[in-house]
């Protein structure tokens, strides 16, 4: 089986291990998308969408995190809250990064979601919205509440596996040890 250009590192192996590659988001990826997004609220960024990308039209990432900014110093300092966070949150560094010194648009690659950062009238220009039409907008309170629902599906699943795998044993007594026996010293 030939191998696909890819950017993903788990596309890459499941090709390689001759299996269909699994394009889920992960819910890690879910939270670093949401750190981003805060990042981008804390930075007065306006306007942030998250697309969620159809796995037929878009083999290279799941998410595009879009946001806009009212000058290039606003967009740079998004840009550097972003990889900040995402830095110190989740110890994870963008696998390439465009635009950063004009600060019309920035491109963060972090593999499974690609963060644009646009000054308002390039965002209007390129309009990733209008070409991704495929993407389903996600609403981020709705991403939250995804997530909020996983970790508590986890967490029951993990309580369950735990009592069904604790069972009564009986305790075996305790064996005599061997230092314990006394030597008769030889009489002088």
């Amino acid at each position: 089986m030939p191998l696909a250009l890819s950017r993903s590192p788990r596309y890459d192996v499941a090709l390689y291990q001759g299996e269909e590659p699994h394009r889920m988001a992960s819910t890690e990826t879910r939270k670093m998308v949401l750190a981003a997004a805060a990042a981008c609220e804390d930075k007065k960024a306006e306007n942030t969408r998250v697309l969620e990308l159809d796995p037929a039209d878009s083999g290279f990432t799941d998410f595009f995190l879009i946001t806009s900014a009212a000058n290039d110093r606003q967009a740079q300092a998004i840009g550097d809250e972003i990889e900040l966070r995402l830095k110190r949150d989740f110890a994870t560094y963008p696998h390439s990064v465009e635009g950063r010194k004009l600060g019309e648009w920035i491109l963060m690659d972090y593999v499974d979601f690609v963060v644009h950062i646009f000054l308002a009238e390039k965002r209007a220009f390129y309009d990733l919205e209008r070409l991704w039409k495929s993407a389903r907008p996600v609403d981020l309170e709705e991403l939250k509440t995804t997530l909020k629902e996983k970790t508590a599906a986890a967490r029951k699943k993990a309580a369950a596996k735990k009592t069904s795998l604790k069972k009564p044993t009986a305790k075996k007594p305790a064996k005599a040890s061997s230092t314990s026996r006394k030597t008769k010293k030889p009489a002088n």
